[in-house]
C-alpha cells in the first residue's frame, strides 16, 4: 500500500498573493468537494483543463491543507459523474439528436462529435479508457458509449480506471513536486501569478478564434454550394 509522508508543519496564517494565491485559497474553502466540481465542470466546458486543477489539489495535500486521498477521490467522482451524464445523454437521444444538441453548444460544432465517435469506434471499451487522457475527446467519448449502449458496468469500470490513474498522476505531481515549488510560490507567487494568467489568456483565445475561424470557414462552405 502506497503512503505519503506527512508534510511539514505550516503557518495556518502562510498565503501566496495573486492569481495563484487566489486560486489555492478557493480551491482550500471549497476542500475536496471543489476539486471534484472542477473536473466535473471540465466536462462541459472543455476550455477549463483539469490538468490546472489538479496539480493544485496535490500541492495543497503536501502542505497538509488538503487530504490526497479524498482530493483524488472527488475528482474521479467529478469525472464520473460527468461520464454518467453525457452517456445518458448519448442513450436517450441516440445519435442524430445527440451530435445536433453538440453542435449547438458555444465553440463546438459537430466535428467534435464525429471525432469522439470514430475514436469510439475504431477502439470501443479502450477509447473509454484511454480517452480520459485526452482534452476534449475526454469529454464526448461517453456520448457514442451511449449511444451503442455499451454496459454500464464495463462503461464506468473503464471509466473509473482511466479517470483514477489520469487524476492519481497530476495529484500525484502536485504533491511530489511540493517541496521544489513552494519556496518559488513562497517568493514569487505574484510574478508567478502574472505569467499564469497571461498564459491562460493566450491559450483561451487561440481556442477561441481556431474554433470561430473554423465554424466562419464551415458556413461559408456551405453558403457556396
Amino acid at each position: 500500500m502506497i503512503t505519503f509522508a506527512a508534510a511539514p508543519p505550516i503557518d495556518p496564517s502562510a498565503d501566496y498573493s495573486g492569481f495563484i494565491g487566489w486560486v489555492l485559497n478557493l480551491m482550500e474553502t471549497l476542500g475536496e468537494l471543489g476539486v471534484g466540481l472542477a473536473v466535473l465542470l471540465e466536462t462541459f466546458v472543455p476550455p477549463i483543463p483539469s490538468e490546472a486543477v489538479l496539480p493544485g489539489a496535490g500541492f495543497l495535500a503536501y502542505e497538509g491543507r488538503m487530504s490526497f486521498t479524498l482530493a483524488w477521490a472527488a475528482a474521479t467522482a467529478g469525472a464520473l459523474i460527468g461520464a454518467w451524464i453525457w452517456y445518458a445523454v448519448g442513450s436517450a437521444l441516440g445519435r442524430d439528436r445527440t451530435r445536433h444538441l453538440v453542435g449547438r453548444i458555444p465553440l463546438l460544432d459537430h466535428e467534435d462529435f464525429d471525432q469522439s465517435e470514430a475514436f469510439f469506434q475504431r477502439w470501443g471499451g479502450v477509447a473509454v479508457l484511454l480517452g480520459r487522457c485526452v482534452p476534449l475527446v475526454r469529454s464526448f467519448v461517453s456520448i457514442p458509449a451511449g449511444i451503442s449502449r455499451m454496459p454500464v458496468l464495463h462503461f464506468t469500470a473503464y471509466t473509473f480506471i482511466g479517470s483514477g490513474a489520469w487524476n492519481a498522476i497530476w495529484i500525484g505531481a502536485g504533491f511530489a513536486f511540493g517541496p521544489a515549488i513552494k519556496p518559488a510560490l513562497e517568493r514569487w507567487s505574484g510574478v508567478l501569478s502574472n505569467a499564469v494568467l497571461a498564459v491562460i489568456a493566450i491559450l483561451v483565445v487561440w481556442f477561441v478564434v481556431k474554433r470561430v475561424r473554423r465554424l466562419v470557414k464551415r458556413r461559408r462552405a456551405v453558403g457556396a454550394q
